[in-house]
């Protein structure tokens, strides 16, 4: 069998455990927050005691917490998330209404970072200890240093209040109004990712720029630019990719916080949402699933380690025979 195809299902295999012991995490800490379950059911309306031991039993408040456990994750496993006790609807019908807006924004922050992040890195590093370096470093400083909320307040005080160039909240609808509406909090939720990644790429390809094939590269003639792009950038591709993964599975907890500022209601807004109304079936079934897309994004990561790199696959079957 494919050494990625073995190391897949080795990994998968593992993530079971794994999210078995975070679901119990999240499910149990989230009891302990002082909050009043049957009041979110009832919107802080007085009821009587006889409809208040009913919703209690329905919800299964009535059993201990380990059995409320054990129910709760035997339905996640077969597809029901259960009831929100805000909404009054399936968790899985509010997560496929919202996960859209969500997964649009990060596709979009991701793309955004790639396409500023790479030429700000190589050209940092070719231009480095020049004016064109120290304006991209400080800008790079900058980006990693400001919260991502923070960056977008100032996106909209200037693109949004100042200019009027974007709507300031919402997400449109059809997919040309979604880019539009989207552009500015992907933007926003970009940033930290564009520095982090820009700044691998520039200390790696100086790295690169001295090292003895390079050297040779340049002895023998070949063009400048060709030693930059097919040789240096190839070989900075694994660092970056392992920021990358983990900045794309943090960009989604981001993403929690550019919704809020924008409206954007995806499943970030829906989180705030449960958090602030107690609604236990919600926040659990976000946090589980935001934790199991980190996993899925990390193995997916070392899963391209190998296609990118021969030499991991060549360790594996070495070590396989």
């Amino acid at each position: 069998m494919n050494f990625i195809v073995r190391y897949a299902l080795k990994r998968l295999c593992l993530l079971v455990p794994v999210l078995l012991v975070v679901s119990a995490v999240i499910f149990f800490l989230i009891r302990l927050t002082p909050s009043d379950p049957i009041g979110s059911i009832t919107s802080g309306r007085r009821i009587s005691e006889q409809t208040r031991a009913s919703l209690t039993a329905q919800y299964h408040l009535d059993k201990s917490l380990p059995r409320q456990y054990v129910i709760w994750i035997s339905n996640a496993v077969r597809g029901n998330l259960g009831d929100s006790f805000r909404h009054r609807q399936p968790v899985g019908a509010l997560l496929a209404a919202r996960l859209p807006t969500t997964i649009q924004l990060v596709l979009m922050s991701a793309l955004f970072a790639v396409f500023l992040a790479v030429p700000a890195g190589i050209m940092s590093a070719v231009k480095r200890n020049t004016a064109v370096d120290r304006v991209i470093s400080a800008f790079m400083i900058f980006c990693v240093s400001s919260p991502v909320f923070l960056n977008a307040i100032l996106l909209m005080l200037i693109f949004v209040l100042r200019l009027r160039w974007f709507p300031a909240f919402g997400a449109g609808r059809g997919f040309a109004e979604n880019l539009y509406y989207l552009c500015l909090p992907a933007f926003a939720l970009s940033l930290n990712m564009v520095a982090l990644i820009g700044r691998i790429i520039r200390d790696r390809m100086i790295v690169e720029f001295k090292s003895n094939y390079a050297l040779a590269l340049s002895a023998k003639g070949t063009p400048f630019r060709r030693i930059v792009i097919t040789h240096c950038f190839k070989n900075t591709l694994i660092p970056v990719i392992t920021v990358g993964g983990v900045q794309i599975g943090a960009m989604v907890i981001g993403a929690v916080l550019v919704e809020n500022v924008f409206a954007l209601g995806g499943i970030g807004a829906l989180l705030i949402e449960g958090i602030q109304a107690s609604d236990y079936p919600v926040v659990q079934s976000i946090m589980l699933f935001l934790v199991a897309l980190f996993l899925v994004l990390n193995l997916i990561v070392d899963m391209t380690y190998s296609i990118i790199d021969p030499r991991i696959r060549a360790a594996g079957n070495a070590g396989r025979a």
